[in-house]
């Protein structure tokens, strides 16, 4: 089978980059129309727009709400293309993520992103999320090309919750111990191919960061500081981990993860928390020394992160519920079934309930 590697154009990461950085776009054009939800318009897209008019562009912005929906992509497909925009960026979380990288594919113009959190490794990707308009996942996109830039100010970034970045953590940590397990079981990624030794090498070089510098991070970003290593992290959290998961595949960790929100209740955590319990329940499935399960387990701890259903305010969960996030996490398009392991929803459920006792009794000696 073919491999194949993708990554966004370009990656651009600096301090006040939001400030000094017009040169990046003006090659895309003068006229962008800008998306981002309230707060994040509040806090610097305003701003932002404001430094881009006064350096000869043009800038036309919306505020943007709501879920990244089929009805939003279409709305603000119409309105960027009746205002000719050049381009078009999206600032801020997700669901504005999502939805600019489906108005750019449908009218074939430039797409830059400006993450304002390092929670997720979604703004390099070719792909969004979709959701129904009562939040409820629809499907997924998938484009043919990935974002011709990606633009991070890590000042930004430190001046945002650490719980953010704490669950990019989570989700960085999950890339290279799903894209090892493809290796090991010889299978796809989610393009469909096979994986580049480049995938592979960056996926672990990503972990590494997270253990190596992932502490001092955190307490940077406490600060409001930026440090070599907050910038070190926020280039795992969203560049790495976004190019070793496209390329290199995913596997257990994600599938159960989102099996638990078919659950409709618990707390309302961020994508990289929950992926925090799916890390240690694929680690279950997978039969890994107690060594080495322990040295996720710790850092997990150390970071806050959910590592228990009580943690995701599931201590009640029901037999019911249990086999409803088994028989989710194991439906036949899932990647799951990549796993060089037994799997079935008895296997997930037998997963889920193994780590929670584990880390119960993991905190009571320690």
């Amino acid at each position: 089978m073919t491999k194949i590697f993708v990554s966004p154009s370009d990656f651009i990461l600096g301090k006040n980059i939001l400030k000094t950085g017009k040169d990046y776009l003006t090659k895309f054009g003068t006229k962008p129309f800008l998306l981002g939800d309230s707060f994040v318009m509040e806090m610097v897209g305003n701003d932002f727009a404001d430094y881009l008019n006064g350096e000869e562009f043009d800038v036309q912005k919306q505020v943007f709400e709501g879920e990244a929906s089929m009805a939003a992509i279409e709305k603000f497909t119409s309105q960027t293309k009746e205002l000719a925009a050049d381009f078009i960026i999206g600032i801020g979380g997700g669901k504005t993520i999502d939805t600019v990288k489906a108005v750019a594919h449908n009218l074939s113009i430039p797409l830059v992103i400006i993450p304002t959190l390092a929670s997720t490794d979604a703004p390099t990707s070719r792909m969004s999320v979709i959701y129904k308009e009562d939040g409820s996942l629809e499907n997924y996109l998938f484009y043919g090309k990935n974002p011709d830039l990606v633009m991070v100010d890590s000042q930004v970034v430190a001046n945002a919750p650490s719980r953010f970045l704490a669950a990019g953590f989570g989700d960085a940590l999950s890339t290279w111990i799903e894209a090892r397990a493809i290796k090991k079981a010889e299978q796809s990624t989610i393009l469909q191919a096979n994986q580049t030794l480049t995938s592979l090498a960056i996926a672990e070089k990503c972990e590494k960061i997270i253990f190596s510098y992932s502490r001092q991070a955190i307490q940077a970003n406490e600060a409001k500081v930026v440090t070599p290593a907050l910038e070190y992290v926020i280039e795992a959290n969203i560049l790495m981990s976004g190019l070793g998961f496209e390329s290199g595949g995913t596997c257990a960790v994600h599938p159960i993860q989102n099996a638990f929100l078919v659950l409709g209740r618990g707390k309302n955590l961020m994508h990289g928390e929950r992926v925090a319990f799916g890390i240690l329940c694929q680690l279950m499935m997978e039969g890994v020394e107690t060594e080495e399960f322990d040295r996720y387990l710790e850092l997990l701890l150390e970071l806050n992160l959910p590592t228990t259903l009580a943690d995701q305010g599931l201590e009640d969960i029901t037999a019911d519920e249990l086999r409803a996030v088994g028989e989710t996490a194991t439906a036949p398009w899932e990647s799951i079934h990549k796993l060089p392991a037994e799997v079935s929803a008895e296997s997930v459920i037998d997963a889920i309930l193994a780590v929670d006792r584990y880390v119960k009794a993991y905190k009571e000696k320690h």
